[in-house]
């Protein structure tokens, strides 16, 4: 039985708008489309958003990549992998996944989960990224890099990406 669909929500890790917004309804439509989704598991920003929305198609499934022992894990994460490894799980929750969506794109953290993802050959779906974010991007890996206005936008590219 072939696996199901894994996709990585990554973003800032602040409660800012409008990527929490845009975080949720990704999570939801992730659940609703049957894909199981991978965060960074905190109970903050854009993860602890995109887990919510996922949580409320019933038979969804949540992971949460933990960077510590120390980190808050969000309730809505259903396995929680802790590795104490720092920021260095960024690069396990892109290798685990089969596209990668970042949405909230305010900072280093993010910017590295974005470039560690095309380093390994995953295609990224940027929504609603600023004009600088999606230039510096595109401008160095353009095939892997999708943009998207909506989540419902990122959600076209992630069907088309999985085929």
């Amino acid at each position: 039985m072939p696996r199901k669909p894994v996709i990585a929500v990554v973003g800032t890790g602040r409660d800012v708008e409008p990527a929490v917004s845009n975080a949720r309804k990704l999570g939801h439509l992730i659940a609703e489309n049957g894909w199981v989704l991978i965060t960074g598991g905190r109970n903050a920003g854009v993860m602890k958003a995109t887990n919510e929305g996922a949580k409320e198609i019933e038979g969804s499934l949540t992971i949460g990549i933990l960077p510590n022992r120390e980190a808050e894990v969000s309730r809505a994460v259903d396995v929680a992998i802790i590795t104490d490894t720092g920021e260095a799980r960024n690069n396990i929750i892109v290798l685990s996944a089969d596209v990668v969506v970042a949405c909230g794109i305010d900072g280093a953290g993010t910017a590295s989960e974005v470039s560690l993802a095309t380093k390994n050959g995953k295609n990224v779906v940027l929504v609603s990224a600023n004009d600088d974010a999606a230039q510096f991007f595109t401008g160095i890996v353009k095939d892997q890099i999708h943009l998207a206005a909506t989540p419902d936008e990122a959600i076209s590219h992630v069907k088309n990406l999985l085929g």
